[in-house]
């Protein structure tokens, strides 16, 4: 969320509040309107860091968790300088670790730590 606003009590009753928050994955503005004296959602957003082991042909990832398994079901980044930066790195034989967000079902790649060659 990045605004927030009220607007004054209307004639019936109840005063709104005006959110505009950026979407965490896509980036997009979305906007909603809401009365004061109700509830919202709100998401959960988690931050987890996986070891990249491999990028396949078709753009998945290949991932370690921390217990040890693999997390195969996560595509490259669509951002062309994080895509560069992972895809780079890799090709160079780094130990990458990469940072994934989620929140509401969904899953993106969303930062990049670089900790050093491999042995």
């Amino acid at each position: 969320v990045v605004e927030v606003s009220t607007s004054k009590t209307g004639k019936h009753g109840h005063a709104k509040c005006h959110f505009v928050g950026i979407d965490i994955f896509t980036a997009k503005k979305l906007e909603d309107i809401v009365p004061s004296s109700h509830n919202c959602d709100v998401p959960h957003v988690n931050r987890t860091d996986y070891q990249l082991i491999d990028i396949s042909e078709d753009g998945f990832v290949s991932l370690l968790t921390e217990n040890g398994n693999t997390k195969d079901d996560l595509r490259l980044p669509t951002d062309d300088s994080l895509l560069s930066q992972i895809k780079d790195g890799f090709a160079e034989g780094k130990d990458l670790v990469v940072s994934v967000m989620s929140a509401m079902g969904e899953e993106q790649i969303c930062a990049l730590k670089d900790i050093g060659p491999k042995n």
